[in-house]
């Protein structure tokens, strides 16, 4: 049976098994409620049973527990037939004790029954020998659950019986729950408890059994239950239908049989505080000492049951399970609830975002005070980075107003922030319709018409209608537009996005109309992002330098929209590197649940940043992880931006059909959509992909679409990502003067002013049109070593024009530079184009071949060769399995091999000489 983060476990048991069947054993679990103790009972029986053992099995019951030897019954029913083995004594002993149907005599009359009971000395000695000749042909097992429940007697027998087990090849494993009293004398036995699932395992159990469960659902899951299995598997059931989280979260009848057969006993005035910790697990005993006199005395029968764990000295308590929380409220009365809620919000008056949560869930009516202490909740949860907090709070406010322009307004800020930074489209999808339903017109709302835009583009519409919409909804907020409206800036932003998305220059002029009628200012960080990111090839040094000052302070920043609009206006002044920090705390919370919308942003420019800095193989995991995300949030769009990744890296490593099919993907993504903006970035890949098989041709051509040569096209920043390959085709196509124009608008732009890598390419594309001596500056270029595809690709550029004047002492070093780092990097194309360059210039030939493997690639080689698969290779040597492709990457050309069959004769032929 294969069980989700329980090897530890199964290893431990399976341990116990062997020991038990040769020589006797014990082993008694415990562990919390829903835990995973009898589907660990489940697993160990059927591997018993597997290896040849005989298992026996009961479980205690309730109903039976006063039922004298009803569990030792039923645990040895199935050895009657071994009672011919044993003496008279120990026979009649069992008759007398189980009665006379039990014990069928094998000769003579049957063993008496109703006689005088048996000396518990006897019986117990009855008991084991009975075991011991069950196990005579083969192992026994004893299997007991919920041991506590189980009859006085039996217990009393078992527990003899498990002292005294040695050398008999019978094992007792048993389970209980944690806490709990029972007759079975358990001192001195080995025990074991069972732990709840790490997060790892919690995530994957539910991915596996629930796997659409939406995040901000799945991240109060993984809170609430705890890693307890059961918790996991029963709420995500009752949940798997919710648009959101509900305040306590349902149990199912099997966790309230698990979790409230203890409370019902409890005087009502320890419920009453409890109901109260439970409403509120920040309360602390300061408050309690508020609402009742007595706490001390009021908790005392909670903590004899060991309900809670009371910590004076830290001032707290807490509930021994977060699923006994759920039980005590299930418990309470609505009106008991609503009564505690009141009741709480008078307590906490100095924290004003939990009293207006707990006025929430005390008001049954309509309340536009409540309602707006909770949309200023929504504020400040947002500031904090938590979105799917705020979409909660708008939610719960839109649910609580009165009038139906307030109610329909939130509704739609709801659904904006949902499809905008927590990456729940559905929902956001049912928030939008329901604001729209409230009110037709929707109030004028701008978060509206931003979640419209997005659903829009993910959906079955295009830019150009979203675009339309957002103008169209700005416009009607009048010819003043006011720049401290967070609404109307919230649209600008994604006006923004939509014009960068569709790619067509007439589309800018209304958001600059816009943003020119703000008043008093323009808001620093819209300012910031329209001068920097759109059109980068008109920004300036004063923009770098505003940009570094925003980085500079992203420690302190949470609110993901903002990480996120610095990062974006990183990009093309090369300056992602000091934003990683805030990528990957997006990254990490959209994993939790948290924010997908915008780890989704985040990924995309720390993808970025590893295609240019040469961090290729972990580029690789990420565009996989953001290809599969887009899939599962259905974000049909957004996907074009790992498509992009996928793309850009099969061409630079030489895997041009893939090259071809990611390019592909990504252009008819973008076209059904009319963004011609982001189809474009098609054409870097197909450029890199006719560069890497010598096309020259067509890498000019699908350079120059990006931007025509001797043009920075305007409002096409990726454009400076292609200006080596636009320069290098068409120098090697003949067309000279379209590549000095190139380099002359490069120029006339102060590219090198605005980034050091554009200050490494304009210098490199400036050697390639003019002197030879043009490259040694472009290589000096400070920094250049930052950016080591581009650098080696200037160097390959620089050797080839000295190989070309037969200059071949002074390439050869040049050569091996430039190969060394496509080899690192698993550029093969640009590797073996350095090869042939090393040949012709008569340079060492054991650059390739065996010996020129690191002694890692060596080992890997190896392993591959073995016939060992990438994911073995990987554990064996501590590596992702995605790490091991690119060494693969690059280990085949150094081979001078195409394919993992040929590795084992590539690694045993003798190297070339020189």
């Amino acid at each position: 049976m294969q069980l989700v983060g329980r090897e530890r476990e199964m290893e431990s048991l399976t341990a116990f098994l062997e020991r038990a069947a040769g020589h006797g054993a014990v082993r008694l679990l415990y562990g919390d409620p829903g835990v995973g103790k009898s589907v660990l009972l489940d697993a160990a029986a059927a591997l018993a049973e597997r290896a040849g053992t005989h298992v026996l099995r009961a479980t205690g019951t309730e109903f039976e527990a006063d039922v004298s030897y009803a569990a030792l019954v039923e645990l040895l029913a199935p050895l009657t037939r071994d009672i011919g083995r044993l003496p008279s004594l120990y026979a009649d002993a069992l008759g007398a004790a189980l009665g006379v149907g039990f014990v069928p005599a094998p000769s003579g009359p049957p063993a008496a029954a109703g006689g005088p009971a048996p000396s518990r000395l006897v019986l117990g000695n009855a008991v084991l020998a009975l075991l011991r000749a069950g196990a005579a042909e083969r192992p026994l097992l004893l299997v007991v659950d919920d041991l506590p429940w189980i009859d006085r007697a039996s217990a009393t027998i078992l527990g003899f019986v498990a002292r005294r087990l040695a050398g008999s090849r019978v094992g007792l494993l048993a389970a209980s729950r944690t806490g709990e009293i029972s007759h079975f004398e358990r001192a001195g036995l080995p025990e074991e408890g069972v732990e709840p699932l790490a997060p790892a395992a919690a995530r994957h159990l539910v991915d596996v059994r629930h796997p659409r469960l939406p995040g901000r659902i799945r991240s109060r899951l993984m809170a609430e239950a705890d890693g307890n299995p059961l918790a996991l598997l029963e709420l995500a059931g009752t949940l798997s239908g919710e648009r959101r989280p509900p305040d306590v979260l349902p149990l199912s009848d099997r966790l309230r049989a698990a979790f409230t057969v203890r409370l019902g006993g409890l005087p009502t005035s320890t419920r009453r505080l409890l109901l109260l910790a439970a409403l509120d697990q920040s309360i602390d005993l300061m408050i309690l000492r508020r609402a009742a006199q007595d706490v001390a005395q009021g908790l005392g029968a909670a903590e004899r049951e060991q309900l809670i764990e009371v910590r004076p000295a830290a001032n707290r308590l807490r509930f021994r399970h977060p699923l006994m929380r759920s039980a005590v409220v299930e418990l309470a009365t609505p009106a008991e609830r609503r009564e505690a809620h009141t009741v709480l919000a008078g307590l906490l008056a100095d924290d004003p975002e939990r009293r207006a949560w707990h006025l929430a869930a005390a008001t049954e009516e309509s309340d536009e005070k409540v309602a707006a202490l909770l949309e200023d909740v929504a504020r400040r949860v947002l500031r904090r980075g938590d979105a799917s907090g705020a979409v909660t709070a708008l939610t719960r406010a839109a649910e609580l107003s009165p009038a139906p322009r307030d109610r329909s307004r939130r509704l739609a800020e709801a659904a904006y922030l949902g499809a905008d930074i927590t990456g729940e489209l559905g929902s956001a999808s049912r928030l939008l319709a329901d604001a729209r339903r409230v009110d037709p017109a929707l109030g004028g709302s701008l978060h509206a018409a931003a979640a419209a835009a997005y659903m829009l583009v993910n959906g079955d519409g295009d830019v150009e209608t979203a675009h339309a919409v957002l103008v169209g909804a700005i416009e009607a907020a009048g010819p003043e537009l006011d720049a401290g409206n967070d609404d109307l800036i919230e649209a600008l932003h994604t006006l923004l996005l939509v014009c960068w998305w569709a790619g067509r220059t007439e589309l800018w002029a209304p958001l600059h109309d816009f943003v020119g009628r703000l008043t008093p200012a323009v808001p620093e960080q819209l300012d910031l992002q329209i001068r920097a990111f759109p059109d980068t090839a008109r920004s300036t040094a004063r923009d770098r330098a505003g940009l570094l000052a925003a980085i500079a302070q992203q420690d302190e920043e949470f609110e993901p929209n903002r990480i996120i609009r610095i990062n974006t206006s990183s990009v093309y002044l090369d300056l992602l590197g000091g934003c990683r920090a805030g990528a990957w705390r997006l990254v990490e919370d959209g994993r939790a649940g948290g924010a997908v919308r915008s780890s989704l942003g985040a990924l995309m420019h720390l993808c970025l940043d590893d295609f240019v800095t040469g961090r290729w193989a972990e580029g690789q995991e990420l565009a996989d992880e953001g290809l599969a995300l887009c899939r599962s949030h259905n974000y049909d769009f957004i996907v074009w931006y790992f498509l992009y990744h996928q793309g850009v890296l099969a061409a630079v490593r030489g895997d041009h059909l893939a090259a071809a099919r990611w390019a592909d993907e990504l252009t008819d993504v973008a076209e059904r959509r009319h963004a011609r903006g982001a189809a474009r970035f098609a054409h870097q890949a197909r450029a890199l992909s006719a560069l890497g098989r010598g096309d020259h041709e067509a890498a000019f051509r699908h350079a120059s679409g990006l931007s025509p040569a001797g043009e920075l096209a305007p409002y096409t920043p990726h454009a400076l990502w292609v200006v080596l390959d636009l320069v290098e085709s068409a120098w090697h196509t003949g067309r000279r003067a379209e590549a000095r124009a190139h380099v002359e608008a490069m120029r006339a732009a102060r590219l090198p002013e605005i980034s050091p890598r554009l200050a490494l390419l304009t210098a490199g594309c400036e050697a390639v049109v003019g002197h030879e001596e043009l490259f040694a500056v472009a290589e000096a270029t400070p920094g250049a070593g930052q950016w080591p595809f581009d650098l080696a690709r200037i160097r390959l550029l620089h050797a080839e024009r000295l190989v070309g004047r037969r200059a071949v002492v002074e390439a050869r070093p040049i050569l091996r530079e430039a190969l060394a780092a496509f080899e690192e990097l698993g550029a093969a194309p640009w590797a073996e184009r350095a090869r042939r360059a090393l040949r012709a210039a008569g340079g060492d030939q054991r650059q390739s071949g065996p010996e020129s493997l690191t002694p890692q690639e060596t080992q890997i080689a190896r392993m591959a060769a073995a016939g060992l698969t990438n994911k073995e290779i990987a554990a064996r040597l501590r590596l992702s399995p995605r790490s091991v492709g690119a060494h693969l990457y690059r280990i085949f050309p150094k081979l001078g091999i195409g394919k993992r069959a040929a590795l084992r004769d590539a690694l045993d032929r003798a190297p070339t000489g020189a």
